[in-house]
């Protein structure tokens, strides 16, 4: 890949990450200044960005806590910022559950509750319901990323499983109105899925959620699976009086991201073509369908002309075949490379909170030549992609792309240029 390349679609990264910048996104969204008091409350791996970013819009009194994952915290004045593991739950997770219900409890009908909600605060947030334990929400976790199901599949399951998600911190702040403010990472942009809606509740029930396990073959800790199989501590429904003049809006998202990237490329005289900002399912899948348009690009001209810029979101998923390194972007990215293998292209594909899976990168670049460069490095490309093991094949290359945490989450961005 030429350095002009890279820094190309390096750059397209940079303009979607903007999109979603905290305080532009946040300003158009601002409340009105409540009676009472304004407390905030927050989850996801861009959750204290977006405290520091309120805390710089407002002003007025205001408190509270919001939880990220661990490193990815900044300072705040008056609200506290927590850091606990993601993906899989830990004890300070835990606490900052507690936390949250300690922040919304014993206010009244003048007080204002804004929640920050974004990606990754489903693994931040854990709160075992009944007899069940930390232990067993990290179980169901790793059960749940381990399965290859959709996102939200796994939060329709979560929300079952939890006494937090699916609106119940919303109930624990009545009277107080709630408004939520969604940086959304999920296809469709279904703000109750983001972080499985710890304030904004979904119509899904214990049943559905069981049927979803049945289907996609999971398999659940026996302890979970107890819990799942009774009806005890099932989640509000969402015409319940207690969310009545509840708001909840989506202020970024990958629609907007992607459009933002479309437009830099655009001025840059490469005309872009936005395949899905929802795109879901096996990464090696996506992989090779992208794979396909982009060999019929090169040798047809068709569906797009050249010169174009393919670029499409969403969340795929990992099923775990091996022990390999490597997240979801990683892992489509060596797929395309094999499928398109010869063709002249250069690609990039990254998660747009700088981090892929639990390694350090947020994805990787690759062309045309990247899988003859690693048979010459003495690797098996389409060994590495059969064990999970992406992460290891471009760290070989050197091409991982690793631009640290970016203070936003809006899922997978990816981008295949054809000149």
């Amino acid at each position: 890949m030429t350095p002009q390349d890279r820094a190309f679609l390096a750059g397209l990264f940079e303009a979607a990450v903007r999109a979603a910048d905290p305080q532009a996104a946040l300003q158009p969204h601002l409340p009105a200044r409540p009676k009472g008091r304004l407390v905030v409350v927050g989850a996801g791996k861009g959750a204290a960005q977006l405290a520091a970013a309120f805390e710089f819009l407002w002003d007025g009194p205001l408190e509270g806590v919001v939880v990220t994952r661990y490193g990815y915290g900044c300072a705040t004045r008056a609200i506290r910022v927590i850091e606990a593991a993601h993906p899989v739950p830990d004890a300070a997770g835990l606490a900052a559950s507690a936390e949250m219900f300690k922040a919304v409890q014993g206010l009244g009908p003048d007080d204002l509750v804004v929640a920050l909600i974004c990606g990754g605060g489903s693994a931040l947030l854990p709160c075992p319901p009944g007899d069940l334990s930390l232990a067993d929400e990290a179980a169901l976790n790793r059960a749940l990323l381990a399965s290859g199901a959709p996102i939200s599949v796994m939060n329709a399951i979560r929300k079952q499983v939890s006494g937090i998600k699916g609106g119940r911190l919303a109930v624990a702040a009545h009277p107080a109105r709630v408004l939520t403010l969604v940086v959304s990472d999920v296809p469709g942009d279904d703000p109750a899925q983001v972080a499985s809606g710890p304030t904004v509740p979904d119509p899904g029930t214990r049943a559905e959620a069981r049927a979803l396990v049945h289907s996609w073959r999971i398999e659940l800790p026996p302890r979970v699976a107890d819990w799942l199989a009774g009806d005890a501590g099932a989640a509000p429904d969402p015409d319940d009086a207690v969310f009545a003049g509840h708001e909840v809006r989506v202020i970024a998202s990958a629609r907007l991201s992607l459009e933002a990237a479309a437009a830099q490329a655009g001025a840059a005289g490469i005309p872009a073509a936005i395949l899905s900002d929802a795109m879901e399912g096996e990464a090696r899948d996506v992989g090779r369908v992208h794979a396909a348009i982009t060999r019929e690009i090169a040798a047809r001209n068709r569906p797009f002309a050249r010169p174009v810029l393919l670029l499409s979101g969403g969340e795929t998923t990992v099923s775990l075949r091996g022990a390999g390194r490597g997240g979801r972007n990683s892992e489509f990215l060596l797929a395309l490379a094999l499928a398109a293998e010869g063709v002249p292209f250069a690609a990039l594909a990254a998660d747009t909170d700088g981090i892929d899976g639990s390694e350090d990168n947020a994805g990787a670049f690759a062309d045309g030549a990247s899988m003859a460069r690693l048979r010459a490095l003495g690797a098996d490309p389409a060994a590495l992609l059969a064990g999970n093991d992406a992460y290891t094949a471009f760290d070989r290359l050197g091409d991982l792309f690793t631009p640290g945490p970016t203070g936003t989450n809006v899922n997978d961005f990816r981008a295949i240029l054809l000149r």
